[in-house]
């Protein structure tokens, strides 16, 4: 064990470059968010979410500007197939799509007529569909978004055809679904419940569900209970281990929860992504930072 690094097998020690410490490269936030990562133009974006800014890391200078702001308080990110930034925006309950011309357009706001709550992560697999969660964070106050009440009356995982734009909700038994991500092959679909946030005795896991051809959803056991906090964002590596944020920093996990090391940040973490050419940087955004962290395996944004 080092200051930052918990080794708790082997393997983790392969993973992680012990000798470098994480780094803070931002501390002036409130609470930031959504790390999206853009390797054509070797930049990240991130969220500021009370201050409803996305802010910009180059990597070729080091430097972070704000990329946009009054951008209806975005949470979750991701970058697309075709290389653009999709974001969750809490104020306009919305999942949108920034073109390449820098025009946005709305992905999905609503279900079955009625508007979404706030959703809150989002994925995009092989065949270009979207995934996302829709807790209510957004919606509970005027800090992170737009105090309302819930037309839906329930948090769903959905899905957004590639071909149609319809959307359709695929895990409906969670109480607050979150961070999510896929395995390799794309046959495991992992979600956060961070029901606990709000809920006494409520969740505070991470389900897997079986994902058959046809986007058919079955199983959901559950795979780890945080121990610290509650779980939030997630990626997977190149070997399908499990990288997850949770109130004292990023754990990483087997596939069948097995817990291999732990890397502490003394701050509650949000959510993470893999960077740089060959995907072997992690950032993390916890609470006001966002964090650069060495390693020695390539992950995954799926």
């Amino acid at each position: 064990m080092t200051e930052h690094y918990e080794i708790l097998d082997k393997r983790f020690h392969d993973k992680v470059a012990v000798l470098f410490p994480p780094e803070e490269l931002f501390n002036a936030g409130l609470f930031t968010e959504g790390p999206a990562y853009f390797p054509a133009g070797r930049f990240l974006l991130f969220t500021d979410l009370p201050n409803d800014r996305i802010m910009r890391l180059d990597e070729s200078d080091g430097s972070i500007s704000v990329f946009r702001h009054d951008c209806g308080h975005p949470n979750g990110q991701t970058v697309d197939l075709e290389g653009r930034l999709l974001s969750c925006e809490h104020r306009h309950r919305r999942v949108s799509r920034t073109q390449h011309d820098g025009s946005i357009i709305t992905i999905a706001e609503t279900w079955q007529g009625k508007k979404l709550n706030s959703p809150n992560d989002v994925v995009v697999t092989s065949d270009g569909a979207v995934w996302f969660t829709d807790p209510p964070y957004g919606i509970l106050h005027d800090l992170d978004g737009m105090k309302a009440e819930s037309e839906i009356k329930a948090c769903h995982v959905y899905r957004v055809d590639p071909h149609t734009g319809a959307v359709e909700a695929k895990i409906t038994d969670m109480v607050m679904p979150n961070g999510l991500a896929f395995s390799r092959d794309e046959s495991t679909l992992y979600v956060v419940d961070s029901g606990k946030s709000h809920h006494e005795n409520g969740p505070a896991h991470l389900r897997a569900f079986q994902v058959d051809i046809d986007h058919r959803i079955t199983g959901g056991n559950v795979v780890a209970e945080c121990p610290v906090g509650i779980f939030d964002g997630l990626r997977l590596d190149s070997d399908d281990h499990i990288w997850i944020s949770a109130g004292d920093g990023v754990y990483c996990y087997e596939p069948d929860g097995g817990l291999l090391g732990t890397i502490k940040l003394g701050k509650i973490a949000a959510n993470l992504t893999f960077a740089g050419p060959r995907r072997n940087i992690m950032y993390v955004c916890a609470t006001n930072s966002l964090y650069r962290i060495r390693l020695k395996i390539n992950g995954r944004n799926r």
